[in-house]
């Protein structure tokens, strides 16, 4: 699969598309129901906290879905994502109220690679905080 963008239409340093994405507790168990991962973590506030955790977080296989959006909608097809790879670095905290928490991404074309596919680097952040380190991907233009 390829991209609808055009290998030589891109530079080194093209911004894509910024998005926000929201996610509430309802939001979380439906991600939990679809994957099968039901954590208390990811649920169960007394749990967390008991944990060591400040409240419920986000699945990290959630958070880095919602990032790399932002690639799949600029690239026009998700096939075009050859690969995808990011670390954990500090959870998405969901609160229990109408709001829940904000992932926040964006990203720029970082290298322009052989075989028409390009890096493109992520920066993605909640509350102020990096939530996603390293969050890079691998796309084929056309």
């Amino acid at each position: 699969m390829a991209a609808n963008i055009d290998y030589d239409a891109v530079e080194v340093g093209t911004e894509l598309p910024s998005r926000s994405y929201p996610v509430t507790r309802e939001t979380l168990v439906r991600y939990a129901g679809a994957s099968g991962d039901f954590n208390p973590i990811h649920w169960n506030e007394k749990f967390a906290v008991e944990v060591g955790l400040p409240d419920v977080i986000a699945h990290g296989m959630f958070t880095m879905a919602e990032a790399v959006r932002v690639v799949t909608d600029w690239a026009g097809d998700p096939g075009a994502v050859v690969e995808y790879g990011v670390r954990f670095t500090k959870p998405v905290v969901v609160p229990n109220d109408d709001k829940g928490a904000l992932i926040e991404v964006s990203g720029k074309v970082a290298a322009k690679l052989d075989d028409r596919r390009v890096r493109v680097d992520l920066v993605v952040v909640c509350d102020g905080k990096k939530v996603l380190g390293m969050s890079r991907a691998v796309v084929q233009l056309a």
